[in-house]
């Protein structure tokens, strides 16, 4: 094959790709951007490997820093949005839990209302929730409507309550359950291969 000939040029390094929870260092080949001469030539692939070597630290630096900038991508930088937003850094929570604490806590930004409280309730439940005002009694209570069951990280969404709701205010919770009708559909084999937290929450 002649050098004009040859792939230089033609190849994307993009194609490389970075995937995964957060980027992965991907070093690529260089050889099969050279022309063909040069393959099996050791000085040549000891040195277009050190070079891919940097290339792809290079790359995952770039790339690494860009999911920073947007929460849903965000990893090391988590703390820096928990420390903009006044929440406490635990490195021993999943990144998917220090995530929800942000965006209730971006999502409970500004004057506390039913509305903000329901959204912010929203973010850990992961379905709809109705924010009920209790006349009278200064209370509040947070229906969770669109999920079966207690909501995992409840403990965050206490925290971030507390935070956001008028100190006069006390709150409580309502659940929503499999009706037993639903659960009336069952046969008895069925039933029986489930606990009864399970049965409680089945759809």
């Amino acid at each position: 094959m002649a050098y004009g000939d040859s792939i230089y040029g033609l190849l994307e390094y993009s194609t490389d790709g970075v995937t995964g929870e957060g980027p992965e260092v991907i070093v690529p080949d260089l050889m099969k951007y050279l022309p063909e001469y040069y393959q099996g030539v050791p000085e040549m692939e000891q040195l277009q490997a050190s070079a891919g070597a940097q290339c792809g630290e290079l790359a995952y630096a770039m790339a690494d820093s860009d999911a920073q900038k947007t929460l849903e991508s965000a990893t090391w930088s988590l703390s820096r949005w928990e420390r903009m937003l006044a929440l406490t850094s635990d490195t021993d929570k999943s990144y998917a839990t220090r995530r929800e604490m942000i965006k209730a806590k971006l999502r409970g930004s500004g004057t506390t209302t039913p509305e903000m409280i329901r959204r912010t309730a929203s973010a850990f439940s992961g379905g709809d929730v109705e924010v009920v005002e209790v006349p009278g009694a200064y209370s509040f209570e947070v229906r969770f409507v669109g999920t079966l069951g207690i909501p995992a990280n409840m403990a965050g969404l206490i925290q971030i309550l507390e935070e956001i709701k008028p100190a006069h205010l006390d709150y409580s919770f309502v659940y929503s359950y499999t009706w037993w009708d639903s659960v009336k559909t069952l046969t008895w084999n069925s039933a029986h291969a489930r606990t009864w937290n399970e049965l409680r929450v089945y759809e």
